[in-house]
């Protein structure tokens, strides 16, 4: 078990905006994949686009472009032409949105995955190595979680019982 240090250069170290700094810094000193920053402009791309996505005004301009859509209907006779501009779009729209729901969904899990290891690092008892339990294979994590039911269990029989033993000496 690491024990977590509690100097000003540690916490200096371990602030937001320093690690922020960093990963900017990490991120731009490596090349992406393409070796051109392609990969931190789509990153930047969909996270942006995502928190777009997500606002009542969009909402309602889509709202409003199904509304002019079927409006329009009449004045092309429903034709199969009218309705495979709907379906075309949509089509695009959605498998597009689908990867980039996908990145920030990335991202979020793996801001959530840390914020989450350093919790249990920094908490005294807490078994350090299930920081790293997203790494593991699907059979581990289903003994670790069973392991973890069992003891979860364990502890509330003894609740119980202390009650139960609370209850009795009043």
């Amino acid at each position: 078990m690491t024990k977590p240090r509690n100097t000003k250069a540690a916490a200096r170290a371990r602030s937001p905006k320093s690690l922020r700094k960093a990963a900017c810094e990490v991120a731009s000193a490596t090349p992406s994949k393409n070796g051109n920053g392609a990969g931190q402009f789509f990153s930047q791309m969909a996270s942006r686009t995502s928190h777009l996505a997500g606002k009542p005004l969009t909402f309602l301009i889509a709202v409003g472009v199904v509304l002019v859509w079927a409006v329009s209907g009449p004045f092309f006779g429903f034709s199969d032409t009218w309705q495979l501009v709907i379906n075309t779009s949509t089509t695009i729209v959605t498998f597009l949105m689908v990867f980039l729901i996908q990145n920030t969904q990335n991202r979020d899990t793996m801001a959530l995955q840390l914020k989450l290891a350093e919790l249990i690092i920094a908490v005294q008892g807490a078994e350090n190595d299930i920081a790293t339990a997203e790494d593991l294979c699907e059979e581990d994590l289903e003994r670790l979680h069973e392991s973890y039911r069992k003891r979860a269990e364990e502890t509330l029989d003894h609740l119980e019982r202390r009650r139960g033993q609370l209850k009795k000496a009043s």
